[in-house]
């Protein structure tokens, strides 16, 4: 489940936060003798980050690189307000959550568009070719039971893609209409598609190639593309403090580099993706030949789906404002390493 903290609200928790809380949301980049803290999580969408880790990109940049790995999205936002990343690579939803608290932190780039997908049992994407949306209802009249799907947390991208896709696109009420499961990490997804635990997921690569190539029976249902054209995913979250610096620009002239890298080199991307996310070389080829590696900097490729994003963010309180565009992207860094 998500941590307490993460649903506080910026009211609650600005009115909430002591004097050392205070200097912590300050940001360290400053006060940490150049000491740059970067980040991630072992998924898809954060394959720059293993790009310039694997390929000395990072050494590029001024600063010493402290890189730290999380498993989902609700725990960098707890990290981020306690003032201990600079900049994050995780998901739009939990980077609209820190900028909504009122933390001094922007999108300067984006990873990756139109990532996710939703997976079902192919018995019920038979169900579906029959009935539609009424397939839920059939599912849980034939087996007794009621579809599970398992995701990361509440307020996560891969969650509130499905929870979009269920209530604009199926018109049904995710609450009632099916049970959704929280899962931290795309391997413990994986491992419950596999387990027979859930029935389906809203998740990204790796996940969608593993079960496809060992033939289990949850498969690619429908692309994020077709439920959300420009859909976001994971994005680089920066500090103020590192925005206003020349490490800002270092980092994302790398970023820039990686992206590059990905495109042009997709063998040893793949064995990139075998070294740090733990899928095997020749799924991730797969992978990256498939309709989900949609890797890109530029943060204007992803503008219209985050307007969707942030306006069904807010519906669903997990931001007390509906963000703008101009709230959570930064594109002056980006045009600037680009022009």
């Amino acid at each position: 489940m998500i941590d307490d903290s993460i649903s506080l609200s910026r009211r609650e928790y600005l009115a909430g936060t002591s004097a050392v809380g205070t200097a912590a949301v300050a940001g360290c980049f400053g006060s940490r003798s150049n000491e740059l803290t970067i980040a991630h999580m072992p998924i898809f969408p954060d394959l720059q980050y293993f790009v310039m880790e694997s390929e000395g990109f990072l050494s590029e940049i001024d600063a010493e690189i402290d890189s730290r790995e999380f498993t989902d999205g609700p725990a960098i936002v707890q990290a981020y307000g306690g003032g201990e990343i600079d900049i994050a690579m995780f998901g739009i939803v939990p980077a609209m959550i820190v900028i909504d608290r009122g933390i001094p932190a922007t999108v300067t780039a984006t990873n990756i568009k139109e990532p996710m997908a939703i997976m079902a049992h192919e018995e019920f994407q038979t169900l579906w070719d029959d009935h539609g949306a009424d397939a839920f209802e059939v599912w849980k009249d034939d087996r007794g039971e009621t579809f599970r799907f398992g995701t990361f947390p509440q307020g996560s991208v891969p969650d509130v893609l499905l929870r979009y896709w269920l209530r604009e696109e199926v018109g049904v009420d995710p609450d009632e209409a099916v049970d959704i499961i929280e899962i931290g990490g795309a391997n413990a997804v994986f491992q419950a598609i596999a387990n027979d635990e859930i029935d389906g997921t809203s998740i990204m690569e790796p996940v969608p190639t593993r079960a496809e190539s060992e033939g289990l029976p949850v498969q690619l249902f429908r692309t994020s593309a077709e439920i959300m054209p420009g859909q976001p995913a994971a994005v680089t979250l920066m500090h103020d403090e590192v925005r206003d610096s020349d490490v800002a620009s270092q980092f994302l002239e790398q970023h820039v580099r990686a992206t590059d890298f990905i495109h042009e080199n997709p063998a040893e991307t793949a064995d990139i993706v075998e070294d740090g996310i733990g899928m095997p070389a020749e799924q991730a080829r797969r992978a990256l030949d498939g309709p989900l590696a949609n890797f890109v900097t530029d943060p204007r490729e992803i503008e219209n789906g985050t307007e969707i994003f942030a306006s069904f963010a807010h519906e669903n309180g997990q931001i007390d404002d509906e963000l703008s565009t101009e709230d959570v992207f930064d594109y002056d860094l980006y045009d600037g390493v680009t022009s």
